[in-house]
């Protein structure tokens, strides 16, 4: 008999690194050096909650690195409840095996026990409880110069059809890594942006819309975000590893109406050993690591603001990337120029009437 009601929790982009596996970079807006401390305090609350999964939607590792896969499916095999995983651009950065990280095909070898009963392919479908299906998807894939991008094999498409239609009589779950619906305004086509979307998105979205799935789970941007696209949610989960370091604890129930509704509770790692202030050491680490990224997102199109004018404005923006990292926020700038205004007033977490619509870390969806 299908449940009626059922609990899951979600964390994303875990990065996880050894200290033997960790390369300086001093741009890095994330602090993989916290990794396994982070992890092992979420999983030791998470164990308190009688979970009936956890969802991990990519990024399992730094760089591929084999030593960190390694550690983690060994740490997944651990908690006292399934664990469902699927790859990030981070888990599977070459085609082949290299100096670092692991080879593309690699990857579900290390993780039988987390969804891949196929060694060979690195997506699947599965019944995770009676009634609940999980279709798990790969958006890692590589052009003809052997770069990689965010995009869906030929043959996957195949596969998902079939995937979907099997599933026709269940409640559909899809977790795929790169986002399929925009978290920001215009990321599809931002230069900054559009590489944290998978190539196909309105593709997948039809399928999805034509097989009733009404839940997408993503990561990859590291923000707190539930974006819509006629009757589907996608909620993306910000990186553990990056400010404000959040997951989330999600209930499933059905309604009266035979619908369901879901609660999404998120939570920070709010301190660790060693770190009297562990949230604001991160958000300041954040903070003096934005100026390159907020040069770029003031100079480049559709905003072409003149760099010696951006380098003036980059102060007040220091938090920017913060704030929308933790979602529910809202911003104005009057000293901006009006079109820079109207920018990131557009990236507030604001309804078509301008009221606030905070939805992103607490929320309870009719679905």
């Amino acid at each position: 008999m299908a449940p009626t009601k059922f609990r899951f929790a979600i964390i994303s982009d875990l990065h996880i690194a050894l200290p033997s596996t960790i390369r300086d970079h001093p741009s890095r807006l994330h602090r993989v050096e916290i990794s396994i401390l982070a992890l092992e305090q979420v999983l030791a609350h998470l164990e308190t909650l009688n979970l009936d999964f956890l969802l991990i939607p990519g990024d399992l590792t730094q760089d591929g690195e084999p030593e960190n896969h390694d550690w983690l499916q060994q740490r997944l095999q651990q908690v006292p409840f399934p664990v469902y995983v699927i790859p990030g651009n981070h888990d599977v950065p070459t085609q082949a095996e290299g100096e670092y990280s692991i080879g593309f095909q690699d990857f579900p070898r290390y993780y039988p026990h987390c969804g891949y009963n196929n060694p060979s392919q690195l997506y699947y479908s599965q019944e995770i409880l009676p009634g609940v299906q999980l279709i798990a998807l790969n958006s890692n894939d590589f052009d003809a110069l052997g770069q990689q991008v965010g995009a869906i094999a030929p043959e996957q498409w195949d596969w998902l059809e079939q995937a979907l239609a099997n599933a026709s009589d269940r409640l559909i779950l899809v977790m795929i890594h790169h986002n399929v619906i925009e978290h920001l305004p215009g990321q599809t086509h931002h230069k900054l942006g559009k590489r944290y979307m998978l190539q196909e998105a309105t593709r997948l979205l039809d399928h999805c819309q034509a097989a009733g799935v009404r839940l997408i789970f993503t990561g990859h941007l590291h923000v707190q975000d539930i974006a819509q696209y006629q009757d589907i949610y996608e909620i993306t989960t910000g990186s553990l590893v990056s400010y404000p370091h959040p997951y989330r604890v999600l209930e499933m129930q059905q309604n009266d109406s035979s619908g369901w509704e879901l609660q999404v509770q998120s939570y920070r790692v709010e301190k660790l050993a060693g770190e009297d202030d562990f949230g604001e050491a991160s958000r300041q680490w954040m903070g003096d690591r934005s100026e390159p990224f907020m040069l770029s997102l003031l100079t480049l199109p559709p905003l072409n603001i003149d760099p010696s004018l951006a380098k003036k404005l980059i102060p007040k923006l220091r938090f920017f990337w913060a704030d929308i990292a933790q979602g529910d926020s809202i911003f104005d700038f009057p000293e901006f120029p009006e079109s820079a205004r109207q920018f990131f007033r557009d990236c507030s977490a604001l309804d078509s009437s301008g009221r606030p619509a905070l939805i992103d870390n607490q929320v309870i969806l009719q679905l």
